[in-house]
């Protein structure tokens, strides 16, 4: 029995990097911008794809990875936390009706342990899902952790109340994507763009939807805004420090009558009032109005606001990479219900 158990494993990792393994050299050599081709993998909860979770199709992907692996999902209620590890770059995980594809647990542990979805791996996509968080007020409730650099999301809702999006380190991009939340649900050290979002702020009171977390004048880290849309069922401020040295521009953006006149809040330290870096720049609606802002806010000239104004920002043209255009798919897909003695 020990022999042919070993025999079995030996099989799976054998087929793992037949269906994965690729005919290139190094990750490091990979360029993402120019990768079209992917493996498909399914994700369907009735059994009829390749797997029914989707922690299963990604621990299917082989340690140091290089390349595209699309994980469709589809539509339905999938209750299970999901982690990509660092170890598994280049995967996206796609549903295809962001209302009808959610990943939901419900969790309060600390910041970096609670999420519902957790990006560690370099070079990965989302598109077109819901992560959601449920456990509601009272904890630090993270539904999506991004821990991991070039990781892009299109087209996705996040939703929690307190820390909805710890977007922890690297550089992102989220384009078209719904964020929720009430207390700093924008939070974390990361070097990311935010365009054509909607921040919808759920605070009964005067909650935040940023805390930036730059320690530094010499992190080339924070968040930048561009074309978004913010709104709140009553009020909120635009942001307030977690780090000395939070960095955080809105541009183009409409701000609606949910922010408060001030704008940002100093979290009870006025020393970071000299060190933050809180811009706006060519932002509209009724919560727009600087000439009652906080004295240490920016009302930005066109050529401060120029560098946060491009994805260039985040080096974007070398990394961000389009949806791929052709697929096969995986040749021995494993099953993960053997128990390894069959």
């Amino acid at each position: 029995m020990a022999f042919r158990g070993s025999l079995f494993k030996f099989l799976v990792v054998i087929t793992l990097y037949d269906a994965f393994l690729t005919v290139n050299s190094q990750a490091e050599t990979t360029d993402p911008t120019k990768m079209t081709a992917a493996i498909l993998v399914r994700v369907d909860q009735s059994g009829k794809g390749d797997y029914t979770k989707i922690q299963d199709a990604i621990d299917a992907v082989p340690s140091n990875n290089t390349e595209l692996v699309f994980v469709l999902i589809k539509p339905g209620i999938y209750k299970e936390k999901v982690t990509v590890p660092a170890d598994k770059p280049f995967i996206t995980v796609s549903g295809t009706k962001v209302a009808e594809t959610i990943i939901t647990w419900n969790d309060s542990e600390n910041i970096f342990e609670c999420a519902t979805f957790t990006v560690l791996a370099s070079d990965f996509v989302a598109r077109y899902l819901t992560i959601q968080n449920t456990y509601g007020n009272g904890a630090q409730a993270v539904a999506l952790r991004v821990s991991g650099d070039r990781a892009a999301f299109i087209g996705c809702r996040i939703i929690s109340y307190q820390d909805t999006l710890l977007d922890d380190t690297g550089r992102h991009y989220y384009s078209n994507c719904y964020i929720e939340g009430a207390t700093d649900f924008i939070c974390g050290n990361a070097a990311s763009v935010f365009e054509k979002c909607h921040l919808h702020s759920v605070s009964e009171g005067a909650g935040a939807i940023t805390a930036q977390r730059r320690e530094s004048p010499a992190e080339d880290t924070g968040f930048t805004f561009l074309g978004c849309t913010i709104t709140g069922v009553k009020t909120a401020v635009l942001g307030r420090p977690w780090g000395p040295y939070s960095r955080v521009v809105f541009a183009f953006s409409y701000i609606s009558s949910a922010i408060l006149p001030q704008g940002w809040d100093d979290w009870g330290d006025s020393s970071k009032q000299s060190t933050v870096y809180y811009g706006q720049y060519k932002c509209y609606g009724r919560g727009a109005i600087t000439s009652k802002r906080v004295g240490w806010a920016r009302s930005l000239t066109s050529q401060e606001a120029s560098p946060f104004l491009t994805k260039d920002f985040i080096g974007a043209k070398d990394w961000i990479r389009p949806a791929p255009t052709s697929f096969r798919t995986a040749s021995k897909p494993i099953s993960h219900h053997s128990d390894g003695n069959n």
